[in-house]
């Protein structure tokens, strides 16, 4: 499971860049984000306010957004010697194997759970940590550095238990815990993902139906989001998805017609294009995909991408390469470090267009 290419991008991003809480926090708006526009025809970068959407996109134009809800999937547990732990939970299913995915982290008093460095972690087979509410889970063999499979032991279904017992997961650079309806999109219809599929978070009911007035179509796929966490720039692993047989049919239909693909996030880039066909032709879907994708790989269906901004060596980079180009990426995070573009899920965002 490697990347096929460095994904890094020569920039370094200031920590006081980090979106520390949601918009709404900050005095404004989830629609009040900033939005930096940028074309593959090397022309000037455009700085907007995302309530501008729908005037930059045209009509006909299709918005692929993921309608996957984001889980409490961050539990307290406890390791047999008393230590505490935070345990991530990577998936609402488990595998093909009937295996969870887990990450063990590091409490912090008054702070996010902290990044256990491989040689630091307690994690082996056979741990158990026990869980709030009478559950556990047992670790069985390594999945990554720092990603375990395991077997949860739950007082009822999963879905329930998280919301009884979890909260959303949190890293350092976010000032507390918030909600988990900070952590949903308007599209959020199918519990699933452990981390928010944050591209989509600034949009809002009236930028919808702005977009829906202006000849702009919207379509939902499903991809549930495994935890990425920050310090570890690993290629993506096996992720739960679907494809519905209208949004292939409509995809195929713009597509035939000249309209632009815009994949709102990475997470629908990775569902529609392993639904998608050598042709590009995009198929109805349900299962697991591995699909990691490069510049080599290229990309089939998608046009464009409404994205966040990520970490310079994040692994998602190669999937922006691969839509966008590197050169209009590197152009587009120097703008946005220079002027001074909020980074992560309850940051600024990045819209990516052919031309």
């Amino acid at each position: 499971m490697t990347a096929a290419a460095d994904p890094g991008i020569d920039v370094a991003v200031p920590p006081e860049l980090s979106a520390r809480a949601p918009a709404e926090a900050r005095g404004t708006t989830r629609d009040g984000v900033r939005m930096l526009v940028g074309r593959r025809d090397g022309g000037a970068l455009d700085h907007r306010r995302f309530t501008e959407l729908p005037e930059v996109l045209r009509p006909g134009d299709l918005l692929v957004v993921n309608n996957s809800a984001t889980l409490p999937a961050a539990l307290a547990g406890c390791l047999p010697d008393g230590t505490p732990v935070a345990l991530h939970l990577s998936s609402a299913q488990p595998d093909r194997r009937g295996a969870y995915l887990v990450e063990l982290r590091r409490v912090v008093p008054g702070a996010a759970p902290a990044y256990y460095p491989p040689d630091e972690s307690p994690a082996r087979p056979g741990l158990r940590v026990a869980l709030p509410g009478g559950a556990r889970a047992e670790l069985t063999e390594p999945f990554t550095a720092r990603l375990w499979h395991a077997r949860l032991d739950l007082p009822g279904p999963l879905v329930a238990y998280l919301g009884r017992h979890g909260k959303a997961v949190r890293y350092g650079y976010v000032d507390r815990d918030w909600p988990i309806e900070a952590y949903q999109t308007v599209f959020a219809t199918v519990p699933g993902s452990s981390e928010m599929p944050s591209a989509a978070r600034p949009f809002s009911a009236e930028v919808v139906a702005r977009l829906a007035g202006r000849g702009v179509l919207v379509a939902p796929v499903t991809l549930h989001t495994g935890v990425a966490s920050p310090e570890a720039h690993e290629p993506p692993y096996a992720e739960r998805f679907g494809v519905p047989a209208a949004t292939a049919r409509l995809v195929g239909h713009v597509r035939a017609g000249g309209g632009r693909v815009i994949a709102v996030g990475t997470t629908v880039v990775r569902a529609l294009e392993s639904a998608a066909g050598t042709d590009g032709t995009v198929h109805p879907a349900d299962g697991w995909t591995e699909l990691v994708i490069t510049p080599e790989r290229g990309v089939r269906v998608v046009d464009g991408l409404l994205t966040g901004w990520h970490e310079p060596r994040a692994s998602h980079l190669l999937m922006l390469a691969a839509v966008a180009g590197r050169p209009l990426l590197e152009r587009c995070y120097a703008a946005a470090v220079r002027h001074r573009y909020l980074w992560h899920e309850f940051g600024d965002v990045n819209l990516l267009l052919p031309d």
